[in-house]
């Protein structure tokens, strides 16, 4: 069987998109693969159609646990066998996916790159039959990489398991420097690798010095129809952008991951199905979306690198119409940015203040504390000790980066249970509440040591035994737990922390600084690089990115602002005086921009702001201190 047969069996496809196949091929000739995929290029038909086509299973590594739980679900649906193993599930769950996976049970299984370094994980691998090795955002195991992850480190012990199966490692953006990195980090031997052109011929886009940011979100929203997104850098922020476009009357809401996991996936939901048309949000939302017809997305913040930049602005018009990237900036929030680089990169006596501060904030004492899940929310943390919250943040991140402890913005944990009351109480309660002494009767059979502490406890296991649908058996467990009988945890998908080491005392933290400078230094250079690109006024925009990854001789695109630009000052002489005149007469009296623009409906904006740039750079116009426009 050819591989388009298999595309077009499994996934209804006719054909590959560009580069997919020569991908596929190079995996079943069994050659060690790196592939660059711009967002939306299709990356695991890349892996998947492969996996499908060789005897064994796929095992697929990504730390995305919201992405790696879709894919599981849409190749069930396609009468695929797929499991997924992450960070906090319960080890009865991970053992029957193992298990499933060594008795051939499991044609792909996807993994967090935490769970490679645990014994249980291990222990199955020497029994596992695995045809492909695929490496999910690979750009993650480079300090190079603006998404660093210690644990992708790990993923080259891995393949000792497997010493004959390929690995092929996706990511849709990493500079030459990263692409190297991958490959020698991954012991990847002669890797042929795969890039798709950075450019993007559908998408223009638009870099805007502006201070009143959210009057020009509302103008190019109201130029532009369709759906879209608007990213900020902070939580606040997105709610009170969304409240703002709303009492315009723009359909708007916001999202980022401090909300509930179940609210998060209705405004997910409501704005793919364009219920909801702009979603003003952190970049906590977009990872693993593939919604086509987005025509604009608009960066009410300039982002810390261009590789985040790139990814979030390429989430406009993957449909391959017309579509939009525009970002919105001004000097003093550059200042402001270069400026928090002190706070993103804490010296050793701030982390050490941050560390010591989650154990007293988690109560974990010397000794202890590893391997064990938490609920942690940084914001109340912060609050507590009265932190610097960039500081917190980036002392926790460091922490991880160094593999001291792991925060997840979501980890499934399951429903936990304990009985309070000794038993001579339990049973005179089930005389009393006869309508709840089933399942109590049935709590005590299966889950042993129920008296002693809280056990796991799954409601869709007891629903089945009692035959009680599942939100009935939560709403019983719920009264016992108000009548005092019992302690009940609902299962949650809260903010986790967990410690990687036992706990040690602040004093004895040991944090390799010099590699922290190493990771300093990194940042400031991809935060130079997204300055650059910002300042930019004369070289094309998508020139400037596909240079920044590492391609050239790449046209203009002819559809960016400066682009557009070059083609403005290409008005003939009496096209210029033309404007030029008119614009002098309105200045009769003080004009906005934007008044002007009414004004003067038959003169394109691009042509409109590059004679008044002109007129005001000769001393022939200038502005007044609420920059309106005025005859000098």
């Amino acid at each position: 069987m050819e591989p388009a047969d298999v595309l077009k069996q499994y996934w209804g496809y006719d054909q590959f998109r560009p580069l997919q196949e020569d991908i596929v091929r190079s995996v079943l000739e069994g050659n060690d693969t790196l592939a660059l995929l711009p967002t939306g290029g299709g990356k695991s038909i890349c892996f998947q159609v492969p996996a499908m086509m060789k005897p064994g299973l796929c095992l697929v590594i990504t730390p995305l646990i919201a992405l790696m739980k879709d894919q599981v679900a849409n190749l069930k649906r396609r009468g695929i066998s797929a499991y997924c193993i992450y960070s906090g599930m319960h080890y009865k769950d991970v053992e029957r996916a193992m298990e499933a996976a060594r008795r051939g049970g499991c044609k792909f299984l996807y993994v967090s790159p935490e769970r490679l370094q645990s014994k249980l994980f291990q222990t199955y691998c020497d029994g596992l039959n695995v045809n492909l090795l695929a490496v999910d955002e690979a750009h993650c195991i480079s300090q190079w990489g603006y998404d660093f992850r210690p644990a992708y480190l790990q993923i080259a012990d891995i393949r000792s398991y497997f010493p004959d199966t390929p690995v092929l490692a996706l990511t849709a953006s990493a500079t030459p420097k990263v692409q190297t990195d991958i490959c020698d980090k991954l012991l990847m031997k002669e890797a042929r690798i795969f890039r798709k052109s950075f450019s993007r011929a559908n998408l223009s886009y638009s870099v805007l010095e502006e201070t009143t940011k959210i009057d020009k979100i509302k103008h190019i929203l109201d130029r532009v129809p369709g759906c879209g997104i608007v990213y900020c850098r902070n939580r606040k922020r997105t709610r009170e952008i969304a409240n703002l476009l709303q009492l315009q009357g723009i359909s708007a809401s916001y999202y980022h991951a401090g909300l509930p996991q179940a609210e998060r996936a209705q405004r997910q939901e409501d704005w793919i199905n364009n219920d909801t048309r702009i979603m003003v949000c952190t970049n906590a939302f977009g990872m693993g979306i593939d919604k086509p017809d987005v025509r604009v997305v608009v960066h009410y913040d300039v982002p810390d690198s261009l590789e985040a930049y790139y990814q979030e602005a390429g989430r406009a018009g993957r449909d391959e119409d017309k579509a939009y990237a525009v970002l919105l900036w001004n000097e003093d929030e550059l200042t402001e940015m270069y400026a928090r680089i002190a706070l993103q990169f804490p010296t050793l006596e701030q982390i050490r203040e941050v560390y010591q501060c989650i154990v007293n904030y988690l109560q974990v004492p010397v000794g202890a504390g590893e391997g064990v899940y938490f609920d942690f929310d940084i914001n109340d943390f912060a609050k507590v000790f009265q932190l610097n919250l960039t500081i917190a943040y980036s002392a926790i991140r460091l922490l991880e980066q160094e593999g001291v402890l792991q925060v997840s913005e979501s980890v499934m944990l399951p429903s936990r249970g304990e009985f309070v009351t000794n038993k001579a109480t339990l049973y005179e309660f089930e005389d009393a509440y006869p309508a709840l002494a089933e399942l109590i009767q049935t709590l005590l059979r299966i889950y042993e040591g129920i008296f002693d502490t809280a056990v796991p406890i799954y409601e869709k296991q007891i629903s089945r035994l009692l035959l009680i649908e599942e939100d009935e058996i939560q709403a019983m467990l719920q009264q016992l737990h108000q009548f005092g009988i019992m302690k009940y945890y609902p299962r949650r998908d809260e903010p986790q922390l967990c410690f990687l080491q036992e706990r040690v005392s602040a004093a004895n933290l040991r944090i390799n600084m010099a590699r922290v400078e190493v990771r300093r230094k990194v940042y400031t250079d991809r935060l130079e690089a997204a300055f650059t690109y910002v300042r930019n006024r004369d070289t094309c925009r998508t020139q400037l990115l596909v240079q920044y990854f590492g391609e050239t001789g790449t046209p203009p695109c002819g559809v960016c602002d400066t682009c557009l630009k070059k083609k403005a000052a290409a008005l003939d002489a009496a096209a210029f005086k033309r404007i030029s005149d008119h614009v002098i007469s309105l200045l009769a009296e003080p004009q906005t921009v934007a008044g002007m623009e009414t004004q003067l409906a038959d003169v394109s904006r691009s042509n409109l702001m590059e004679v008044l740039k002109f007129l005001e750079s000769e001393g022939l116009i200038r502005r007044d201190g609420e920059g309106r426009l005025l005859k000098s």
